[in-house]
């Protein structure tokens, strides 16, 4: 009895098994996987961020702040105290402080350097109210008090590209070409006076207060972090190696190696452990640009992203190996924060924020901006974040207290044909009441990105899922907004059910065979009681589908069967219909159609002639869609396919005669046939020797009255004495005459 349940069991589950194969294939309901992780842009999100598995979260909001210009490219920006910043500019080398209210989110400027070169890519605000200006491309270090230079010592190098306070009071400067870091002692810093001019020397500006602390093989120290062990951390370009210093300096150990890489930010963790910013890029040039065009559309650039690279961020624990976390493709990051838990990642160029969750151990996206090229972020307190923001230049705010809005928009999804849109299904809510959700559709037949859209749709709940009835189209948009005061949910992914669009059959292939052919089916193979798991993930056709019954048509033997005429098609249905035919014929000359084929699932008919009078039928052959497509939506088409010639009269012999000429045998037949093309001629010699023409005298083979010649060296006549003449139509009708041998 164990064994007969165990036997059962098995035989139950493979049942279902093959049941679950075949319904997947079923040609009808289609289904759109909507993954908000993937489908939604971080600009088309407001208050809600989502997560790499495709779940919604609640997330910050993003503004653009309005404000006083603070210059054409924006390169970095540092807190100077309570809502007061450090920004670093070009192409004019300006350094502007901004003062940000929170009361309002507005923010005014004051310039308070103006350096000789162009960019002022490192800023440093000093406990004394002064600030540290890097420059390039002359590497010179400024210090700056209350709007004047106090200070200028240009550095055997071209570039500036970041500061590192030192516990001792000293500042570390990490240059591009070469890549060294300087440690600068900013007592006698700030009595080197203002030195013109560019220095090639190290020994140079000993005297002023700068000393090597590092030295590295690539080209630029990009930037500089400290550990809680005292380490000194930097990430170079154009390779993109991740170093480690003693907090003496000196040299330095590789943590990680890579090619053609960018370290842009470097963000150490009270752990010990730190994480590393890592931009794949080829070549060594700045990234962050001019302001862009305002007559760009940004739904223009989203669509042709500028930057073709990839960006990870690193985990580097204390005591482990390191770890890449996040990896995104075609974006470029800029620079790495904290919130809470999270960790945050400004990014262009299409103006992102992203983040990753540790605990989770799953990258986010967060709302981002319209512009482009956040490249850097600094922290305001409770949960807000200022940024900054290239293409246009400017200021944006990043807030994580509770949105009063929620509301994300998908990128356009397309169906792959133009479909009636069914149900949309969240696959799991958490924390919130489907109630508490509003859902817009949009649809479109084109794939342009802003025009031909139709009305937002409101969707209606019914039955677990939201509905917009008739709403038909080949792209989709949804627009989801989260109402009510729920501040911890999490929505899972949705399935988005379509009926496609039912498309006409369409005849691929119609032949007539000549008659007297038969075939004797070939055996159709059982349905397999046996699946694989490959099947199930990417499920093909059905056992019962058109492509497997054809193949066994095709393999079916072909057998003489006198009086026999075999007609076959394919038709091609490109929703996978099953499809049933009815073939048809008619005399030319009468109206009346005979079917001789109705409703059948093959692909041929095979049929007698005999009961036909001789003459040209026309044939038509009709496809229709059946079951699981239901009756009223199924479509039925008919095709005026190939004429049918029936022809029981052999072709008639109107002269014939033997020659003998320069040793051979000259044998010519001249034949008519009243209904079909001639096909060729046969002559056999009483000695046994058959020779077979089908190339006629006038070199085409094309009329019913043709002439044949056969040409029969003597040698293999000799000892023959008459020749047997057929004469064969296209029908495979026949005549023949016997000629004596001279």
């Amino acid at each position: 009895m164990k064994f007969l349940r165990t036997a059962f069991c098995s035989a139950l589950f493979l049942g279902c098994f093959v049941s679950a194969l075949r319904l997947s294939a079923d040609p009808l309901t289609k289904q759109l996987e909507v993954d908000f992780g993937r489908d939604v842009a971080s600009r088309n999100l407001k208050g809600l961020a989502t997560r790499s598995d495709g779940r919604v979260l609640p997330g910050p909001m993003f503004t653009d702040l309005d404000g006083p210009k603070l210059g054409e490219i924006l390169w970095v920006l540092k807190p100077a105290g309570p809502n007061r910043f450090i920004v670093g500019t070009g192409p004019d080398g300006k350094v502007q402080e901004v003062t940000f209210n929170p009361k309002d989110n507005t923010y005014v400027t004051r310039e308070i350097a103006d350096v000789t070169e162009p960019q002022a890519i490192a800023v440093q605000p000093l406990a004394d109210g002064t600030v540290l200006v890097g420059t390039s491309p002359t590497a010179a270090v400024y210090l700056v008090k209350d709007g004047k230079s106090i200070a200028r010592v240009p550095l055997p190098a071209d570039s500036v590209f970041d500061f590192l306070l030192q516990p001792d009071g000293s500042v570390l400067a990490a240059t591009g070409n070469p890549g060294k870091i300087y440690k600068l002692d900013l007592k006698k810093l700030a009595q080197a006076g203002l030195i013109e001019g560019k220095i090639s020397d190290d020994k140079a500006i000993a005297d002023k207060g700068v000393a090597v602390f590092g030295e590295i093989r690539d080209r630029n120290v990009r930037k500089l972090a400290r550990l809680a062990d005292g380490r000194v951390i930097a990430g170079s370009s154009p390779k993109g190696n991740v170093y480690s210093f003693s907090p003496t300096g000196g040299a330095p150990l590789i943590l990680q190696e890579n090619r053609e890489s960018e370290v842009v930010d470097l963000l150490p963790m009270d752990d010990g452990s730190f994480y590393a910013g890592i931009v794949l890029t080829a070549g060594d040039g700045f990234r962050i640009s001019k302001t862009a065009d305002p007559k760009d559309d940004p739904k223009e650039r989203e669509s042709k992203p500028s930057f073709t690279g990839r960006s990870s961020v690193v985990r580097f624990p204390a005591d482990g190996f390191p770890e890449s976390v996040v990896t995104k493709t075609n974006v470029a990051l800029y620079r790495l924060a904290r919130h809470n838990d999270w960790l945050l990642l400004t990014a262009g160029e299409q103006g992102d924020t992203f983040g990753y969750d540790p605990v989770a151990r799953r990258s986010l996206t967060f709302a981002g901006s319209a512009s482009a090229q956040l490249n850097d972020i600094a922290p305001l307190g409770d949960g807000r974040f200022l940024l900054l923001r290239n293409n246009a230049p400017g200021l944006a705010l990043l807030s994580f207290a509770p949105a009063k809005t929620r509301e994300l928009e998908t990128k356009r999804l397309d169906l792959g044909v133009a479909a009636e849109l069914g149900g949309f299904r969240f696959s799991r809510l958490r924390g919130i009441d489907p109630s508490a959700l509003k859902l817009e559709v949009r649809t479109n037949y084109g794939s342009d990105e802003i025009e031909g859209w139709s009305p937002w749709t409101e969707m209606k709940l019914r039955d677990g899922a939201f509905y917009a009835d008739g709403l038909r189209g080949r792209y989709t948009r949804f627009r989801l907004q989260v109402n009510g005061a729920a501040t911890d949910f999490q929505i899972d992914k949705a399935t988005l059910y379509d009926l496609p669009q039912n498309r006409r059959p369409t005849l691929a292939d119609f032949r007539i065979f000549a008659p007297n052919l038969g075939i004797i089916p070939a055996v159709e193979q059982p349905p397999s009681v046996t699946g694989t798991l490959s099947q199930l993930l990417s499920p093909g056709a059905r056992d019962d589908s058109p492509e497997k019954h054809k193949s066994s048509i095709l393999s079916s033997q072909v057998i003489p069967q006198t009086g026999a005429q075999l007609i076959y098609w394919t038709v091609n249905d490109a929703d996978g219909d099953t499809l049933a035919y009815t073939f048809s014929i008619r005399p030319e000359n009468s109206e009346t159609w005979t079917d001789l084929a109705v409703n059948t699932t093959d692909n041929y008919v095979q049929f007698e002639t005999g009961s036909l009078a001789e003459g040209l039928y026309l044939t038509r052959l009709t496809a229709s869609e059946q079951a699981p497509r239901p009756t009223k939506n199924r479509l039925s088409y008919t095709f005026e396919t190939d004429n049918l010639l029936v022809d029981r009269t052999p072709p008639v012999i109107t002269a014939s005669q033997v020659q003998r000429m320069d040793g051979k045998l000259l044998i010519t037949v001249d034949g008519r046939d009243a209904f079909s093309l001639l096909e060729g001629a046969e002559f056999i010699l009483n000695n046994g020797v058959r020779e077979t023409v089908m190339h006629p005298a006038d070199g085409i083979l094309d009329g019913r009255q043709e002439i044949f010649v056969a040409e029969i060296p003597e040698a293999r006549a000799a000892g023959a004495t008459s020749v047997e003449v057929v004469l064969y139509d296209q029908a495979g009708n026949s005549s023949s005459v016997r000629l004596p041998l001279k």
